[in-house]
């Protein structure tokens, strides 16, 4: 489960697993329909990061993130997230499993 550290009233870090990119990714699996765009997105966009960094409010697709978080990063003025290279490895080929079938309920 992801860790949030309140380092005051305006600025948290994040601390996500791979656990949490499987919860993302379940979570996605059982609500296709709702979190489309963010499946679709997120697997379009994640290699110009080389798939190890990504913003999801760069692209508006941050409602799978903030579900997996139970909190509203937006707010805070400032946070920061550390995550290993296999939660975006893990993140990444999950949404690529779900991508087909989201890809058509976007188009």
């Amino acid at each position: 489960m992801a860790v949030i550290d309140v380092i005051d009233a305006k600025t948290i870090k994040i601390k996500v697993t791979v656990e949490d990119a499987i919860s993302m990714v379940k979570e996605a699996a059982h609500h296709v329909n709702e979190y489309a765009f963010e499946i679709v997105t997120i697997y379009d966009k994640m290699p110009e990061f080389e798939y190890t960094y990504f913003c999801f409010y760069a692209f508006d697709s941050a409602k799978l993130f903030e579900k997996m978080l139970m909190i509203d990063p937006k707010e805070y003025l400032s946070f920061s997230l550390d995550a290993p290279d296999a939660f975006f490895y893990a993140l990444y080929g999950g949404m690529g499993g779900l991508y087909d079938h989201a890809k058509k309920l976007v188009a």
